[in-house]
């Protein structure tokens, strides 16, 4: 009879056993996924900077050849500038960002602020028909277009990251495993109000 019932009590334990080391391996690998998708997200913020702080290194020489054509448009560089300066203070926020969405929207709307304050300058631009074939200013805004398209790719390409890792640890049982290590929800890039797509500066 005591051989039966420590048998039975082996059986038992045998299956809690083998349950526990189930959930210890899903968990495991659940908390590795977390991680690898957490440093796609980041890898693809680096990406959003890398343009941002591209626009951004543009600009002054942008304003430089603008002002050697229209310099009493001084509002409009003051704008600019200000703007430039806005955004020198959120750039490099690296992955902080991702974890605070205050921290995150002020930099997007500094970047917003400075979308809407090189819209500005390219209408300041277009009053002065001699500035728009000069081939520096040409160049600038060559790059500058190609710079705001490409923020557009890596905006999206996060967005999607981003989508893909929230949908991941929301998800049961992984929301318990994503609560007991702090993951946490990724914040999105949202449109601009008013705007759709990315500032057009073609002439």
């Amino acid at each position: 009879m005591k051989n039966k019932w420590f048998i039975g009590c082996g059986v038992v334990l045998g299956i809690f056993i083998i349950i526990a080391l189930i959930m210890v391996f899903t968990g495991i690998g659940s908390y590795n996924k977390m991680v690898s998708k957490d440093e796609g997200v980041k890898a693809k913020w680096s990406q959003v900077e890398n343009v941002y702080q591209r626009r951004f290194d543009l600009i002054p020489n942008l304003v430089e050849t603008v002002k050697g054509y229209a310099a009493h448009e001084k509002e409009t560089f003051q704008l600019v500038t200000e703007a430039r300066a806005k955004v020198g203070g959120v750039i490099n926020i690296q992955g902080q960002a991702l974890n605070n969405p205050e921290m995150f929207q002020q930099f997007q709307q500094a970047q917003n602020g400075l979308s809407s304050a090189l819209q500005r300058l390219m209408v300041v631009v277009e009053k002065y028909p001699d500035l728009k074939a000069n081939q520096n200013f040409l160049a600038l805004q060559d790059q500058l277009e190609g710079t705001e398209n490409r923020i557009t790719v890596e905006r999206q390409r996060f967005n999607e990251a981003a989508q893909e890792f929230n949908t991941y640890i929301k998800q049961f049982p992984r929301v318990i495993i994503a609560n007991i290590f702090g993951f946490k929800e990724k914040p999105y890039f949202k449109a601009q109000e008013g705007a759709s797509q990315a500032p057009k500066v073609k002439f």
